[in-house]
């Protein structure tokens, strides 16, 4: 079943953060993950607006995504993170397919 990451993003370090997306992406690929949406216009239908950038990846499955988030590669990503930018991040489960 598949998983979402989805993080809400603020930039902090324009230039940290184009380093922190090159790594990211190149992780997320290695470990099976797509992004559905990657900075585009968001509407607010309900509720407050996000504090700025919203990212959707989908992984094959939660298991993957944590696999992601914990790996050595990853991590090298995360370091960049800190000065780059500020974000809430999430891991969501798919539902099962019908």
């Amino acid at each position: 079943m598949a998983a979402y990451v989805i993080s809400e993003v603020e930039v902090r370090d324009g230039a940290a953060m184009e380093a922190y997306r090159t790594l990211a992406a190149q992780t997320i690929a290695q470990y099976g993950g797509r992004y559905l949406a990657r900075g585009g216009a968001v509407e607010v239908v309900e509720g407050s607006s996000p504090p700025g950038t919203v990212i959707i990846v989908e992984f094959p499955s939660m298991a993957r995504a944590r696999e992601w988030y914990g790996s050595p590669d990853y991590a090298e990503a995360l370091k960049l993170r800190r000065t780059a930018l500020e974000r809430r991040l999430i891991f969501v489960e798919g539902v099962v397919p019908a």
